[in-house]
C-alpha cells in the first residue's frame, strides 16, 4: 500500500538549506520514492499555513519510506536541514 511523507517546513537559513537541497535528489534516487509536490506558495482555503515550504513524497510502501528516511546517506544529508529549518514530518498511509 502506498504511503506519503508530508513535511511542513520553516526555513530560517537558506544557505545551509541549499546544502541539503544540493544532495537530496542523489540520495533520494536510490529509493523507490516519487516527489509529488514541493511548494513555497500554497493557496490557503481554511486556517493558517505558517510554513515556508510544503513537501509531499510518495513511496510504494511504509518499508520503502522508512528505508529512505532512516538511511545513513539521508541522515548525513539531513543534518543541514536540521540546522537550517524546523520541520513537521508525518508518514501517512494511503487508501
Amino acid at each position: 500500500m502506498s504511503c506519503y511523507f508530508v513535511a511542513t517546513i520553516n526555513i530560517h537559513d537558506r544557505d545551509t538549506y541549499a546544502k541539503y537541497e544540493s544532495g537530496l535528489m542523489e540520495v533520494f534516487s536510490k529509493f523507490n520514492g516519487k516527489m509529488l509536490a514541493v511548494d513555497e506558495e500554497v493557496e490557503i482555503f481554511e486556517g493558517a499555513w505558517p510554513y515556508t515550504r510544503t513537501v509531499i513524497i510518495e513511496f510504494p510502501s511504509e518499508a520503502d519510506a522508512k528505508a529512505w528516511y532512516e538511511s545513513e546517506d539521508y541522515q548525513a544529508l539531513a543534518k543541514h536541514r536540521f540546522a537550517a529549518s524546523e520541520a513537521n514530518l508525518a508518514l501517512i498511509k494511503g487508501l
